[in-house]
């Protein structure tokens, strides 16, 4: 080793020695990630994943919209969102078709098997929510969920 990496080390040593896992803000929220989603796989119906969920409950939200805005609004790249509307529009949750204001646009809109799905998965997407933050008092949960807006 030489002396140049011995002394860089040295000045970086307390850091690495204080270090501890458990206290890293990522890897604590990837258990949490972790506990939610295990929650929310066993308990969502049709086999949706998170952001297939997130992309039924938008359009209810808002209605119909382009896949661009859409993908968007759940923060899902252009790529990503095109496979999730595929593979929601193959099960018959959505109805794609050209935007009647720009033909470049595809339009994505829940059809009435979609919108029941999504009511449907709404609802246990509260309980789902509820059982992630079991372990925390109402104001926790509300502070948590207004900590992660801020840094989201």
């Amino acid at each position: 080793m030489t002396a140049d990496h011995r002394s860089g080390r040295d000045a970086d040593s307390e850091v690495v020695e204080s270090y501890r896992l458990v206290e890293q803000v990522g890897f604590l929220m990837r258990i949490a990630n972790q506990r939610h989603t295990a929650i929310f796989a066993s308990r969502m119906i049709e086999g949706l994943t998170p952001p297939q969920f997130a992309t039924l409950a938008k359009l209810r939200e808002v209605g119909p919209c382009s896949q661009n805005r859409l993908g968007r609004l759940v923060h899902l790249d252009a790529a990503t969102i095109k496979g999730v509307v595929d593979r929601l529009s193959g099960r018959g949750f959505v109805l794609t078709a050209e935007d009647p204001h720009d033909r470049r646009r595809r339009a994505v809109g829940l059809t009435e098997r979609g919108h029941a799905v999504a009511d449907t998965a709404i609802l246990l997407a509260r309980e789902i929510s509820e059982a992630t933050l079991e372990p925390l008092s109402a104001p926790e949960r509300e502070q948590l969920v207004r900590l992660l807006k801020k840094i989201g």
